[in-house]
Order: structure tokens, then C-alpha cells, then sequence
């Protein structure tokens, strides 16, 4: 397994137990974890049993010493993480929804380590000497203009040296606020634009491409539910003639009927061979999986990611119509773990692939 570099913010996940609100669990308690986009890809893809680290800036006291911890436990490397004197662990605070009510989450990130750090507190070059891929995501750029700094200058040091670059688009409105200047959609747009260039893989959620790039799949309406997954490649092929280095292009295909039950599915697109590959598929058509009891949905896009990166660099996982169906596998089984983390084996994720959906006890 070659080796995987991510980027971005880690933070500390605070929320009721099991789907109560706030008001209710307070003053009570917490259950307190570690989660973050680039993370949990690193920790997923270290799971599955490759090789990954993670890059990121924390404050240097007891709190960073047990992220660090926790990330070493995943088998992750945490050699690069810096230590600081400045900033913070940031804190996202998760109420978790059920049937027709949303989940809501609540960013508590100012201050933070890594939105304190500049990109040259990074020793780049030693960063990525013998890594074949490096993927970061829309928050990281998000979190301050010092963050977005870092990830632009992570990108073309990767690229530099010939390392596969992944991007998930992950289009965080709460977030874009580093420039008041400027609106948060208008200062999504902007940033990205200037670092998708350097990108190789693009990654994103069935609106992501809207809400970043302006590209909208024709016939979809997200928010009742509605998606015309034929309508995808058609968005893929924009995103192509935009940035003409991008090879592939994946999209994560949920449709929401309630905040319990979501149908879940993936197409990823291949640019050289001008085709779109869907997951899972019954014979040989496209049908989602159906998650009827959603355990806990933060975090599914990044087991995709992580599923995808896993797929792409196992030889016999790599071919875009595989490496879709085991991406679309992992973050299905990531709905049913709490937390960011995907606890899916490499063995349970094929198992899934292989037809196997009945949840029947494993004796």
C-alpha cells in the first residue's frame, strides 16, 4: 500500500448521547471525540490497512497530547502534526436529528492551532518524500486566510512532486466568513478556483459542484430528495472543461427522504476513457443502498473519500468501476458506526460489495 498524506483540522466532537438536543443534556453529559474531515480519512484509510498521515497544527498541551494519541491509536502518522504555542483545539458541536428532524451542527473553530499557523511552519518537501497521494477538502481553505494559505501551498508541493491530489469539494457555508468582505458562496468560489488546478481527483456530494463551482445537474432538487443520477456525468464532463488535469471525478449520490432514512450510492467518473461508473449496481443497473436507520451520517462522504484513495492505490481494487463499488460500500457501513471514524475492515467493506446486506450475525 503506498503511503497517504491528508491535510486539514482536526477537532474535538461534542454531543448528547444518542438523539437528544441540548436542552434536554444539559447541564449534564457529553460524550467528547476527535473528528475532522482530512482525520477521518487518515484514521479510515489506516483501518482499511494502508499506510496514511496526517498533517495539521495543535496546541501544545494535554488536549493536543490525546488527539495525537487517539490518531496514533488509528495507526495513523502524526510525525508532521505541529505543535504550538498559539491557538487552540477547535470544537464542533453535533445535535444529531432523527425522522423529519435535520441533524444541526454548531462550529466553535476561531482561534484554532492550524487557522493560526502559516504554510511555512510546514516542511513540505519532507512531507511528501515517498507519498503517492495527498487529499484535503474545502473546509481546511475555509477555516481562515492563513489555512487557506497552507492548503494552496500543500497542493503544489504535492503536485511538484508528482503526488496524486484528491480534493473534496465539501461546501461548508458557516464557515467561508475569514474575508466579511466578500460572501461566503463568492469566497468558497474564489478560493477553490485557485486550487483546483493542482487537482487530480475531485471529489463531492450530489450539490457540492453547485454551490462551488456553479454546476448544477439538471432535473435534481436536493433538498426534497430528488436526484437525477443520469444527469451526474453531464456535471462531471463541466468540471473536466474547467480544470482539463482533472482524471476523475466523484460524486456521492445521497437521497434524504428523512434524517433516518437516506438512500446512498456513488458514480465516479473516468475522464480519459469519457465514462461514468456507478455503485452499487444490480444487475448491472444502478440501484442505492437503502439506509432505513441511520446510526450516524457525519463523517459518510470522508469514508467515501477514504474507500475511494484505499481502492485507487490497491492494485486489484484500482479499476473505476471497483474502486466506486468499494467506496460506496464503506461509507454505507460508516452510517451504522458513532462518530467521525469508519470502524469498517477491509473484509466487512468486500463482504457488502460481494451482496452481502442482510446485517445477519457474523457467528
Amino acid at each position: 500500500m503506498k503511503r497517504v498524506i491528508t491535510f486539514g483540522e482536526i477537532m474535538g466532537r461534542v454531543a448528547p448521547r444518542g438523539f437528544l438536543r441540548f436542552r434536554q443534556a444539559m447541564p449534564g453529559s457529553l460524550d467528547f471525540t476527535f473528528a475532522g474531515a482530512e482525520a477521518t480519512v487518515a484514521a479510515s484509510v489506516a483501518y482499511l490497512g494502508g499506510e496514511a498521515a496526517f498533517v495539521t497544527a495543535l496546541p501544545a498541551n494535554a488536549i493536543g497530547d490525546a488527539c495525537v494519541a487517539n490518531l496514533k491509536a488509528m495507526g495513523v502518522d502524526t510525525r508532521h502534526i505541529q505543535r504550538t504555542k498559539r491557538g487552540r483545539l477547535g470544537l464542533y458541536f453535533l445535535e444529531t436529528g432523527a425522522n423529519q428532524r435535520p441533524s444541526n451542527v454548531i462550529y466553535d473553530r476561531d482561534g484554532s492551532a492550524i487557522s493560526l499557523t502559516p504554510p511555512e511552519s510546514y516542511p513540505w518537501a519532507e512531507i511528501f518524500k515517498g507519498a503517492s497521494w495527498f487529499h484535503l477538502s474545502g473546509i481546511t481553505p475555509a477555516i481562515s486566510a492563513l489555512a487557506s494559505q497552507a492548503a494552496q501551498a500543500a497542493a503544489q508541493a504535492a503536485k511538484a512532486q508528482g503526488v496524486i491530489v484528491s480534493c473534496d469539494l465539501n461546501f461548508r457555508r458557516k464557515l467561508w466568513s475569514w474575508d466579511p468582505a466578500v460572501e461566503p458562496q463568492a469566497l468558497a468560489q474564489r478560493t477553490l478556483r485557485q486550487l483546483l488546478p493542482f487537482v487530480d481527483v475531485v471529489i463531492g456530494n450530489e450539490e457540492d459542484a453547485g454551490e462551488v463551482l456553479g454546476i448544477h445537474a439538471r432535473d435534481t432538487d436536493v433538498q426534497s430528495g430528488r436526484l437525477a443520477t443520469d444527469k451526474y456525468p453531464d456535471v462531471a464532463r463541466q468540471i473536466v472543461a474547467q480544470f482539463p488535469q482533472v482524471r476523475l471525478v466523484a460524486v456521492t449520490l445521497r437521497e434524504s427522504f428523512s434524517a433516518s432514512h437516506n438512500n446512498w450510492g456513488a458514480m465516479l467518473y473516468d475522464a480519459a476513457a469519457d465514462r461514468a461508473h456507478y455503485a452499487p449496481l444490480r444487475e448491472g443497473h444502478y440501484q442505492p443502498y437503502q439506509i432505513t436507520h441511520i446510526v450516524d451520517r457525519v463523517g459518510g462522504g470522508d469514508a467515501f473519500a477514504a474507500g475511494l484513495i484505499f481502492a485507487r492505490l490497491t492494485p486489484e481494487l484500482a479499476t473505476p468501476p471497483t474502486a466506486v463499488a468499494f467506496a460506496a460500500a464503506a461509507s454505507c457501513l460508516a452510517h451504522s458506526i458513532l462518530g467521525d471514524y469508519n470502524f469498517s475492515s477491509r473484509a466487512e467493506v468486500e463482504a457488502l460489495m460481494g451482496g452481502s446486506v442482510s446485517g445477519r450475525v457474523v457467528r
